[in-house]
């Protein structure tokens, strides 16, 4: 009987599995029986932008935090498929730091490439998975949103490929649900439109406050403020922008912070990460683990230690993000295929402890990038997914956190080169800070002609 393989997800993670198996078929060797769940009306995950927020169309949670106006926030150098290069899809240079329509585009291209489509149910919505330990099969109950329909299939190996970026931490402080204004956690963040001429307040010191925070400074509000916990993010803010200490509580429309000032905000958006959750899985096959580089019970990363034909990707934080799906996703093929032989239990528990002891033991981000570097390393030697020079990709990491440091609202507009092939990156024709237009669109629009259609503007604007 035909192996039959089942994938919660079809964001990075879960088109990389897809794309792990189809790389088989192109070479001309049968590949199981595959049935990817994705509660979305399309592929991409949180790439798959929607200006809803709550709930959608079908009353199911929104899982998707993205919102306009985002671009990468790390070098696409960093994230290039080692198989399907930026330059295979665009056919020209394009800049390091593109936005989301342009990334999404790249993100299709090779799914599209692939055929991968026909392997995914949509709108259908995992409900409940168990195991049966003597036929060794995983049942999955899901839901058919769009005919409202229930129904059973059974999988010989499980990947949950859900993400973790998508069941918000929302805190509690004192007085807020006094607060008059606008209160809500990044994940219903859709864009920086409403914020102009307003004071915000950003709670938290991680990426997305970092990324929010400038998104409302460069669209126009009066002014940005981030309270930290333990350690500000501490770049080069510029005018308008400025980290606190620790939020204590709120009096009206006045926050308290933890040195003694105080001040008034229109908004708060609280930037204080996710939880990892699986509302679908049962106690005992739950991952359960805060946002770390290494979560315990997972072999590799990737097999559940207590339950080996369950499998998890892209669980992780994440320096390294599509390239480091691929790398899990090609070795959680071999091991489903039997490709690739598995250790005993206690075996495979040394090797989850001796990469979380290593985890531990890291001091600064340029650590923890060679760390990420030597995980993606390990996995790329266990099998057949192309090689690329991550020693490369490690100093553009770093030379990417240096440029933060030095110019946070300047650092996209630095330029990378290609390891997967030689190219450098092009200048974008607008500089990041000047660009209000993030559409697919104008990114790709002939500079003389922006600069004919921009001219009349600057000389109304001087007269």
């Amino acid at each position: 009987m035909k192996l039959r393989i089942g994938i919660i997800g079809a964001g990075p993670s879960g088109l990389a599995q897809l794309r792990a198996f189809d790389s088989l078929e192109t070479k001309g060797q049968e590949i199981p029986e595959i049935v990817c769940f994705e509660k979305q009306s399309d592929w991409g995950g949180l790439w798959n932008y929607t200006w809803r927020t709550g709930v959608g169309k079908y009353g199911e949670p929104i899982h998707g935090s993205m919102y306009k106006y985002l671009w990468s926030n790390g070098p696409k150098e960093c994230l290039e498929f080692s198989d399907y290069s930026f330059d295979e899809h665009f056919g020209e240079p394009i800049s390091s730091y593109p936005p989301r329509p342009v990334l999404f585009d790249y993100i299709q291209g090779r799914v599209k490439k692939s055929g991968l489509r026909k392997h995914i149910r949509f709108n259908t919505a995992a409900r409940w998975v168990s195991f049966n330990e003597e036929t060794q099969k995983f049942s999955v109950v899901v839901d058919d949103l769009v005919n409202d329909r229930t129904y059973t299939e059974i999988f010989d190996y499980l990947v949950v490929a859900s993400g973790h970026y998508s069941t918000p931490n929302m805190p509690y402080y004192k007085g807020l649900e006094d607060f008059p204004g606008i209160v809500m956690h990044a994940h219903d963040f859709r864009g920086a439109d409403p914020y102009e001429g307003k004071n915000i307040l950003l709670v938290g010191s991680s990426y997305s406050a970092e990324d929010i925070g400038v998104q409302c400074h460069k669209h126009g509000a009066n002014s940005v403020t981030l309270t930290y916990r333990t350690t500000p993010i501490g770049v080069n803010w510029p005018e308008g922008i400025k980290e606190v200490p620790l939020l204590k509580n709120f009096e009206g429309d006045v926050a308290h912070f933890s040195d003694g000032s105080k001040e008034r905000f229109d908004a708060v958006i609280m930037c204080t990460g996710y939880q990892h959750k699986f509302p679908f899985l049962p106690d005992e096959m739950r991952l359960k683990t805060h946002n770390c580089l290494f979560p315990d019970h997972v072999y590799k990363g990737i097999v559940f230690n207590d339950l080996p034909r369950l499998i998890y990707l892209g669980m992780q934080d994440q320096y390294y993000t599509f390239n480091m799906f691929d790398a899990q996703a090609w070795v959680a093929r071999d091991i489903m295929l039997g490709n690739l032989p598995l250790p005993e239990k206690e075996e495979r528990t040394k090797d989850i402890e001796k990469w979380m002891d290593k985890s531990l033991a890291l001091k600064t981000h340029d650590d923890e990038i060679d760390f990420q570097t030597d995980y993606i390393r390990d996995l790329i030697r266990m099998t057949d997914y192309p090689e690329f020079d991550l020693d490369t990709v490690a100093a553009h990491f770093k030379k990417w956190l240096k440029d933060k440091d030095e110019d946070i609202l300047g650092y996209r507009d630095q330029t990378f080169r290609s390891v997967m092939t030689g190219t450098m990156a092009d200048n974008h024709h607008t500089n990041w800070i000047d660009e209000m237009d993030d559409s697919f669109e104008r990114y790709f629009s002939d500079p003389e002609t922006i600069e004919e259609e921009e001219s009349p503007k600057k000389e109304a604007l001087v007269k």
